[in-house]
């Protein structure tokens, strides 16, 4: 094994005791800078960087103590193949020779029995890094000639809304919203899921700016807002389109701004007047005097700033709402202030080649596109490809746990004929169904460079330690693959850090004065765009937009349909396109509810909500018993009016169903949650849960716009347990 891996750039020893720079891996905004400290080649502790301007050198609870996740007894530490029945969890060891033959074996069978289409990659931000991350794989499987995975469970929509609004760009650093007068958090429980940002609008809130936090239910972060605003869940679109209604009407636009800056007002005024907020208030449920004080307070506050959160997309309506909201700095001129503005996803600044991480050129022409979203229906026959999938490689993700409408999932997962590889840490969910199971490395055993989707730092992770038993590292996998596959392209050869340097545009203005050596000596790089203290990047508009401004009005959304929007959208070029989009903001109604779904309303009367855990990320640490000792058990929140009227009291055992599947859990009676919502946590595993986790009854239903999912945009019922 050690032969194996040397040829193919292992790594030489460590000092027996060092530091090492470290980056947060997780697939969260905060991106936390990290100090690995070891002893005798072993990671001890594992601290924030305090020198990082955003992070501050602390670390959120799921990490805090990221050292013994390293440690965890229960880790993958050999490849090993499967002696039982699918999804039964027995394994037995093998060798790596003897995984990569069978795999290539398998694959090259797939391929010349149904072609290399019938070949299906799975992965998403188990890893956020450029080198570890969401595309490691694929260029190989692009190579391969493999289906393209369409990987749009998180921000599609949200990215594609704000395309289509303000162009590739990137809003207010959340660094300055320590010079907020007025904060809007917008679907998105930042103590839990952003907890980095909270704490520079808590400085904010101790200064005088007031924090309004509008969600479904009360969240962490909405109890310590000066006020909480409580919109149906799916209606954000309705409360934001009232907004634009009020500040239109009342005079309170910023008409210099306006006009200078964006294109489509007169119609956006139009589309506006029917969403009148007493109109609104029967479809979202926020009382029509709070909308207007709402609006009013946003629009006359000097230095307001928007937060919006991913949370938002996650319905039928999502999409069009974030349009809205993204309309609103422009409307109100907040564009013009340090501190105003909306902080959504500055990704958009980050000079990668994503071309390079990606290999779009490699993809065969022809080649089709699956979504992630979709896997249910991929794996059992029902999207009724030709060829059907008949391999599949899973790897930085857990898709029985975290994609929608699950049971499905793992009835494909349990074709005989379907030969699967999941590379991981532990036996998950996922893993127990894998024909072939790979071990990974974690953070501290690679190396990796870190974008983020939170803030404007790059941040290096080393290698700190040695790789336990045979893992490896995710690079290191596609590097031993393409060597079986005889693949010669010079990325196939390419260590670690070799990667680094050929992914970053050093050239770029942003990375002036940076270069590997700099990360190495300080762990992180702030992007050079401007001071947050002064940062207006839209004071004079320069949005990137056709039309150079603010689009209100959108005939890129007419002329382009239903395009995917992240940054590495080379990947789906060939399925660019699509139904045309509305050009403007607006509201669609959910899916599934009383107004849109009657009938299955009828049956499954209560709405749900499944936010980020607090404790788990995603379904990362929902295996580790000190992490769920924070989390607890998974809990079904119900008001105290829908329990009664079900019988059901607090901490009784409950099931919660609808026609796609069932789940258990123990009921939370609280007004935290608003008659007719339930909300339960994701990240749970099924196989260590009460009867199942919150995605068994998810709808794998697009939502609005750039294929996002609708995890917030089902119907269940609630009931007592048998």
């Amino acid at each position: 094994m050690e032969d194996l891996i040397g040829q193919l750039g292992g790594s030489p020893m460590l000092d027996s005791s060092t530091t090492k720079l470290g980056a947060c891996p997780h697939d969260c905004p905060d991106t936390c800078a990290m100090i690995y400290t070891t002893e005798e080649g072993k990671l001890t502790s594992v601290k924030g960087n305090a020198e990082h301007p955003m992070t501050r050198g602390s670390l959120c609870v799921k990490v805090k103590d990221f050292e013994k996740h390293h440690y965890n007894p229960d880790r993958l530490m050999f490849p090993m193949k499967r002696v039982g029945p699918k999804g039964e969890g027995k394994f037995e060891r093998i060798s790596w020779e003897e995984a990569l033959d069978t795999i290539h074996a398998r694959f090259s069978e797939t391929i010349a029995t149904h072609g290399p289409e019938a070949i299906l990659p799975y992965s998403y931000l188990g890893n956020e890094g450029l080198v570890q991350g969401l595309t490691v794989g694929d260029a190989f499987f692009n190579k391969l000639g493999a289906t393209v995975a369409e990987k749009t469970f998180c921000g599609s929509g949200s990215s594609t809304a704000w395309l289509l609004t303000n162009g590739p760009t990137n809003g207010t650093d959340p660094l300055s919203f320590t010079h907020s007068k007025y904060i809007v958090i917008w679907g998105c429980n930042s103590i839990s899921t952003n907890i980095h940002h909270w704490h520079i609008v808590k400085d904010a809130q101790r200064r005088g700016a007031k924090v309004v936090v509008i969600d479904p239910y009360r969240s962490r972060t909405a109890k310590e807002a000066d006020w909480h605003i409580q919109p149906k869940p799916g209606t954000d679109g309705a409360l934001a389109m009232a907004m634009i209604h009020v500040i239109i009407n009342g005079n309170l636009t910023d008409m210099d701004y306006v006009s200078r800056h964006t294109v489509g007002f007169d119609q956006l005024k139009e589309r506006a007047q029917a969403f009148t907020p007493e109109y609104a208030a029967t479809l979202c449920g926020v009382p029509a005097e709070d909308i207007r004080m709402l609006a009013h307070e946003y629009a006359t506050t000097k230095n307001a700033a928007l937060r919006p959160g991913v949370a938002v997309e996650r319905s039928a309506g999502g999409s069009q709402a974030l349009r809205a909201i993204f309309s609103l700095p422009a409307l109100t001129g907040s564009w013009k202030d340090a501190g105003g503005g909306i902080y959504a996803m500055p990704m958009w600044e980050f000079p990668v080649h994503w071309d390079r991480v990606c290999r779009p050129d490699l993809i065969p022409e022809g080649t089709r596109t699956v979504n992630v979203l979709k896997l249910g229906a991929a794996l059992t026959g029902e999207s009724d490809l030709k060829p059907g999938i008949h391999a599949l490689m899973v790897y930085n993700c857990n898709p029985v746990s975290q994609s929608a409408d699950t049971d499905k999932i793992v009835k494909g997962l349990e074709r005989e004929d379907l030969f699967t590889v999941v590379s991981e840490h532990f036996m998950t969910d996922t893993a127990r169904y894998a024909d072939i199971l790979l071990p990974a490395t974690m953070a501290a055993e690679h190396d990796d460079l870190m974008f983020s989707w939170g803030h404007f730092f790059f941040t290096l992770n080393e290698k700190a330690i040695e790789a336990p038993g045979e893992t490896v590292s995710n690079a290191q996998l596609f590097r031993m693959l393409a060597k079986r596959f005889g693949f010669d392209e010079p990325q196939f050869s390419m260590d670690e850090k070799e990667l680094m340097e050929w992914y970053v545009d050093w050239s770029s203005p942003k990375m002036a004065g940076c270069d590997m050596d700099y990360f190495r000596r300080h762990g992180f790089w702030r992007l050079a765009v401007g001071d947050p203290s002064t940062r207006t990047p839209h004071a004079e508009g320069d949005f990137p937009t056709p039309s150079g401004k603010v689009e209100f009005y959108s005939q890129s959304a007419v002329d382009n349909g239903n395009f995917v929007a992240p940054p590495f959208r080379q990947m789906y070029e060939k399925m660019q396109g699509g139904e045309a989009l509305d050009p403007l903001p607006g509201y669609v109604a959910p899916n599934e509810a009383r107004e849109t779904n009657p009938a299955a309303a009828a049956r499954f009367p209560l709405n749900i909500v499944s936010p980020k855990s607090h404790a788990f990320l995603n379904s990362q640490y929902a295996n580790e018993g000190r992490k769920i000792a924070v989390q607890g058990e998974q809990a079904i929140l119900i008001n105290p009016a829908d329990a009664g009227a079900r019988g059901v009291g607090d901490g009784a055992i409950v099931r919660v169903f609808n026609d796609r599947g069932q789940f258990h859990g123990a009921a939370k009676v609280t007004e935290d949650v608003p008659p007719g919502v339930v909300v339960a946590s994701l990240g749970y595993w099924r196989t260590l849960n009460r009867g199942g986790a919150v995605n068994i009854i998810s709808s794998s239903t697009y939502g609005g716009m750039g294929h996002s999912p609708t995890f917030s945009d089902n119907l269940v019922e609630v009931g007592l347990a048998v």
